[in-house]
């Protein structure tokens, strides 16, 4: 990262931009939500106009809210910025489901400085839900604070994503120790833990913009996080982020964590 003091936190003028910028989004996703068609990016994930456009929509607001400082997205550059802050952004994240009519996926944008996320805004459209948190601050869903005492109890669900299914055949002699769920969107698989909805979230293969966001959520819920293969408190300017994963199991207590560890390292070494 360059060198010097680094970049203070949002100011509240810059927070209310921010705010107003993922209104305008959230809104246009909403309209176009089932009078969309999609096609397939080069890697074979599917794609909207939608995702273009609010794409081109952050990255422009962004610009302005933040000047100086870079943005790598999903559809847009995928590397690391050098500028001392600089923001990860999925602009539609589970567009799987968003092309396929199911009312379920997020906008995720997660500032960082010193190769962490500072300030981070998950926003769902279709439930009018947003999420925002500010490290050492805490976290609020719609402006209510939202603490480990808070948080519900009592689920027995956990999430996984469609690539970790593959745990289950890698030890088929003992019974999953859940209730799988599967969500459909990566950074709300994450997020699930943290809110209470599930005890436990597991991620084969996400990306620095799946991931950036739920990232300072659940730290700041004191959700213990296991990076299963890279570290991404490890990246560096310049890097290319194309193909890179961030295997991740996120628990809702050290508990949990040591109940679901060997399940987590059953995903990669079998």
């Amino acid at each position: 990262m360059s060198s010097g003091p680094l970049p203070e936190s949002l100011g509240s003028l810059q927070l209310s931009a921010v705010h107003q910028l993922l209104d305008r989004v959230a809104d246009r996703q909403r309209q176009d939500f089932g009078n969309i068609v999609s096609d397939f990016k080069p890697d074979g994930s599917l794609i909207t106009s939608c995702d273009r456009w609010s794409d081109a929509a952050i990255v422009a607001g962004l610009a302005q809210i933040a000047e100086q400082e870079g943005v790598l997205s999903e559809e847009g550059s995928k590397c690391v910025p050098d500028s001392p802050a600089y923001w990860v952004v999925d602009p539609l994240d589970g567009t799987t489901n968003f092309a396929a009519g199911i009312p379920y996926w997020a906008i995720s944008m997660a500032r960082f400085v010193g190769g962490r996320p500072v300030e981070a805004f998950l926003d769902v459209p279709s439930l009018n839900q947003r999420i925002v948190a500010i490290r050492g601050e805490g976290v609020w869903r719609n402006g209510k604070r939202l603490t480990n005492e808070t948080r519900s109890t009592g689920s027995a669900c956990v999430s996984l994503c469609s690539r970790s299914i593959r745990v289950l055949q890698r030890r088929p002699d003992q019974p999953f120790p859940g209730k799988i769920r599967l969500l459909g969107v990566a950074s709300l698989n994450l997020v699930s833990v943290a809110m209470g909805q599930t005890v436990a979230a597991l991620e084969a293969t996400p990306k620095i913009w799946d991931l950036a966001a739920a990232w300072l959520v659940l730290n700041e819920l004191n959700c213990p996080m296991q990076w299963l293969a890279a570290d991404p408190a490890q990246l560096h300017p310049g890097q290319d982020l194309t193909t890179a994963d961030f295997p991740v199991l996120a628990t809702g207590s050290p508990a949990e964590m040591q109940r679901l560890r060997s399940w987590g390292e059953a995903l990669l070494h079998g």
